[in-house]
């Protein structure tokens, strides 16, 4: 929503949406497409700012108030650090949903406490989701068929946090692989690995507690996407 703060037309709206379109006016067409031409900009990094606008008239400020969706973490693998990263994400208003094939770790029981818990294939369950910029997925499981093809998913997408637990050589050998399978080097510079802020984390609820804070960092401009040792990596490997 662009509201004007100063000028002839104060309180004068116009709301836009991500798909492009458009409510109300703002009183001057040479308005309305500085807002058009910025809101893109506000709605990728889902942050509200002020704007001034030089018309002829003199300087105008307008408030572009970004109204995000409910953010979304999606942990690919039923795993004990999954177990953890859901009990942190609820307080901090994250819908949580855990994503794995293997029934056998994706059960109901361990997951009572998560909002969503899908048995199903990232491949297919992540390219269904449509995934945005409200989005944060890591992939926990260490097996390739598994944490690959969720990766290729959301480096497709402009999901706002994607983090990949294992080792530095661990995350050099799936480097590779993903560029093999056509993932170019900036969007592999998205992954945040090894996944997690440095604290020293060993148990699963600490590396849950790594990962979380930097998804906070990261959500609210902190930490950009791709600082870390992916970047490093690609640098290296070229």
């Amino acid at each position: 929503m662009a509201t004007v703060l100063t000028g002839p037309a104060v309180g004068a709206k116009l709301l836009l949406f991500a798909d492009g379109a458009t409510a109300g006016a703002l009183g001057d067409a040479g308005l309305d497409e500085a807002v058009r031409a910025r809101a893109p900009i506000c709605l990728a990094s889902l942050q509200s700012e002020r704007l001034t606008v030089e018309t002829a008239a003199g300087p105008i400020d307008i408030f572009i108030d970004v109204q995000p969706p409910q953010p979304r973490l999606w942990m690919v693998g039923a795993v004990h650090i999954a177990v953890a990263l859901a009990t942190y994400a609820r307080p901090l208003g994250f819908r949580t949903i855990v994503l794995d094939p293997r029934t056998a770790f994706a059960t109901p029981a361990r997951f009572a406490h998560a909002d969503e818990l899908i048995t199903g294939w990232p491949a297919d369950v992540l390219a269904a989701a449509q995934l945005d910029e409200s989005a944060c997925v890591v992939v926990l499981t260490h097996d390739e068929k598994i944490d690959n093809p969720a990766l290729v998913a959301a480096l497709h997408s402009p999901a706002r946090y994607i983090g990949a637990l294992g080792s530095r050589k661990t995350h050099a050998k799936r480097v590779a692989v993903l560029q093999a399978l056509g993932v170019d080097e900036a969007k592999l510079a998205r992954i945040h690995a090894p996944i997690g802020l440095p604290i020293g984390a060993q148990r699963p609820e600490e590396i849950a507690l790594a990962i979380m804070a930097e998804i906070v960092a990261v959500v609210n401009g902190v930490r950009r996407r791709g600082e870390g040792e992916t970047r490093r990596l690609l640098n290296y490997e070229s």
